[in-house]
């Protein structure tokens, strides 16, 4: 367990696959990244300013977060809304193994991760 409570394991683990996500060609426009919270991590895409100003800030996107119970050792899946609030993603029951869960997140059926 790291020190926030989260496995180590998972969490290099999305970190990985959020490095994974996007062509080094273009990281200079976009980038995928995961934000690491106590109890959850959350994948963030991050595009690039549209005016090329010093000090222009990058936009921020929450994409999808997963959730940790330490007492069932789970992780659960949940999606953001047009509000920035993040839902239960039904489709995807809570499971052990995390992968599982991003290879929902890659899947994106119903286009409610990456639009």
């Amino acid at each position: 367990m790291a020190g926030r409570g989260l496995p180590e394991a998972a969490v290099d683990q999305v970190r990985r696959w959020c490095a994974e996500r996007v062509p080094e060609r273009v990281r200079d426009q976009v980038r995928v990244a995961c934000e690491e919270a106590p109890r959850h991590l959350t994948v963030v895409e991050y595009r690039s300013p549209w005016n090329a100003e010093p000090g222009a800030e990058w936009t921020r996107l929450p994409v999808a977060r997963f959730h940790y119970t330490r007492s069932t050792d789970t992780w659960t899946l949940y999606y953001r809304d047009r509000n920035l609030r993040f839902h239960r993603y039904d489709p995807a029951p809570p499971s052990a193994d995390i992968g599982s869960l991003l290879a929902e997140v890659d899947r994106d059926p119903m286009a409610i991760f990456w639009g």
